[in-house]
């Protein structure tokens, strides 16, 4: 594969420092290369992951579980990448770029050469069926649609550029096109329906091609032979070093651990606290990154009777002992929430004050709220008891045991909850149905417009917040090329939903995997998930 030209730096300097803020990395490592030196890395070979779930659906486009985006993240490449070392954007499938002064046209310059599976090449036309088609996907891809929120056209220049033009300045869109949400497919892919895309897979040029799906029990993917359009960041040039992958879902943690120990399986994920000292020492690695985004936390219903109160919502969010569900809970190096932005993420504001466990205030707000203690503890009024249901989903091995403490300290203060586990694949459908009053998740992005993606009235809204002063300081900071006045909309935003409780941050995910020593250069990406074109075995 020749070497990349420079790509062409923006006529504005505010928009290229937004990109290279510093991600920061928590690790035993960030990549396991803790035997690269032993031996040359060599090709062959199959390489077997065990994960804890699966989202019933292979489209990179529709995907927003980590443990079904390790596996489908490998099948499309995107227009850029981002380093996880520096949040730099580098290229990709576009070797250049120019963006306008204030971020409303973004225009590509695509790699010539680039083939997908089928043979089909890559060109301007190929970009613009898939940025034309993402919005319709509507919930089923709420991330690729909130990427591309305010499009106005996507342009065929020329054969190998393309031209996206927003309404108004969208600061986020060069990150946005670094992500696997927008990994660019065949325009044979971009014309299937989306459920279609979900159980058959989706034609993409990525280093490997799907080769079986089985929903619930496996992801078979295979080497794209040819291949030599890798992302600017990786070491290997041309064809990955692994022949297969093979994903196999193991809902039980014990079991991945001890599939991992037998030589079973390479690598497995979702590695909990319990798992830790069996896979300590010996021929195991833990590997671990702090995803950046969303933070893990209670999703609130705004729109639920119960719920509209503030006092309510507040009181909620003082009850929580995030410390002891940390520490008793979650890997090794896990923080408490902070934020409702974790750590990692640019223009992150420090709240913890804010997140202080408090019993004692959120008994007092009951009580303002006119939330009375009853014989059983559980608090009333007007006849009726003070009961929530919290759903959740098996997409990590943390959650049910998270989920129980936070049970056991809301009823503490007088607050019933029940908790509702659901299938993985059901996770879109429940936010857009709005059936639940409060819902177990996080969503990972390095960059802050995930507050917008995820609670802005005017997008999704599948929190149903009502439209307030959040939305101005959300829709302004995407569209603001000011890098310190983004930095202080982002502040604002943060402040708004935690003062509000219109979330319920709890703890920062950090992605824990266990790998086998005889695996090298499986590495993190920018979101802390996995990219493999460049591991190998031996």
């Amino acid at each position: 594969m020749n070497a990349l030209p420079a790509f062409r730096a923006p006529r504005w300097a505010p928009l290229a420092a937004l990109l290279t803020t510093s991600v920061l990395l928590t690790a035993c490592g960030s990549g396991n290369d803790s035997n690269s030196g032993s031996s040359r890395p060599k090709s062959g070979g199959t390489l077997t992951f065990a994960v804890g779930s699966d989202a019933g659906c292979v489209d990179p486009q529709q995907v927003g579980s980590n443990e079904s985006i390790y596996s489908v993240r490998q099948t499309v490449d995107s227009l850029t990448d981002q380093d996880p070392r520096t949040g730099k954007i580098v290229p990709w499938l576009a070797k250049s770029w120019d963006i306008n002064a204030d971020a409303t046209e973004f225009t590509f310059h695509l790699r010539s050469g680039v083939t997908f599976s089928d043979g089909s090449q890559l060109t301007a036309q190929v970009v613009k069926d898939n940025f034309d088609a993402v919005p319709k996907l509507g919930a089923l891809g709420v991330l690729a649609q909130g990427y591309l929120s305010g499009v106005k056209s996507t342009t065929v220049v020329d054969p190998l550029t393309v031209k996206v033009t927003f309404r108004e300045p969208n600061a986020q869109f060069l990150q946005a096109t670094s992500t696997h949400s927008l990994g660019i497919e065949s325009s044979a892919s971009v014309k299937k329906i989306p459920q279609q895309k979900c159980s058959d897979g989706v034609i993409g040029s990525g280093p490997f091609v799907l080769k079986q799906y089985v929903q619930n029990q496996s992801i078979t993917l295979a080497k794209r032979t040819g291949y030599d359009w890798g992302s600017s960041l990786w070491s290997k040039k041309g064809e990955a070093y692994l022949d297969k992958l093979v994903f196999k879902v193991v809902p039980e943690a014990g079991v991945r651990v001890g599939s991992l120990q037998s030589g079973q399986v390479d690598a497995i994920s979702s590695v909990g606290k319990a798992n830790e000292a069996a896979l300590g020492g010996g021929q195991v690695t833990l590997l671990r990154r702090a995803n950046p985004g969303v933070v893990f936390g209670l999703g609130v219903n705004n729109a639920r009777p119960l719920l509209k109160d503030v006092k309510v919502r507040q009181a909620i969010l003082a009850a929580i002992d995030r410390k002891q569900i940390t520490d008793t809970v979650f890997p090794t190096g896990t923080q408490p929430a902070t934020s409702v932005l974790a750590q990692t993420t640019p223009d992150y504001t420090d709240l913890s004050s804010d997140l202080a466990f408090d019993a004692a205030k959120a008994k007092s707000l009951l009580e303002a709220a006119g939330w009375k203690a009853g014989s059983d503890g559980i608090r009333a009024k007007d006849g009726k008891k003070l009961s929530l249901t919290i759903s959740w989903f098996p997409n990590a091995a943390t959650n049910q045991p998270a989920l129980e403490l936070v049970q056991q300290q809301l009823k503490a203060v007088g607050i019933d909850v029940v908790l509702k586990q659901g299938q993985v694949s059901q996770f879109a459908s429940t936010l857009q149905g709005g059936d639940f009053d409060l819902v177990w998740s996080n969503v990972t992005r390095s960059d802050p417009d995930i507050l917008r993606t995820s609670f802005s009235s005017q997008l999704a809204n599948f929190y149903r917040l009502p439209a307030t002063s959040l939305d101005t300081a959300l829709s302004g900071q995407a569209a603001t090329t000011d890098t310190a006045k983004r930095e202080q909309l982002v502040d604002e935003a943060q402040k708004l939903i935690v003062q509000n409780a219109y979330n319920v941050p709890v703890v920062e995910l950090q992605t824990q995997l266990a790998v086998s020593k005889k695996v090298h250069s499986l590495d993190f990406d920018s979101g802390s998930r996995i990219q493999l074109h460049d591991t190998w075995i031996g």
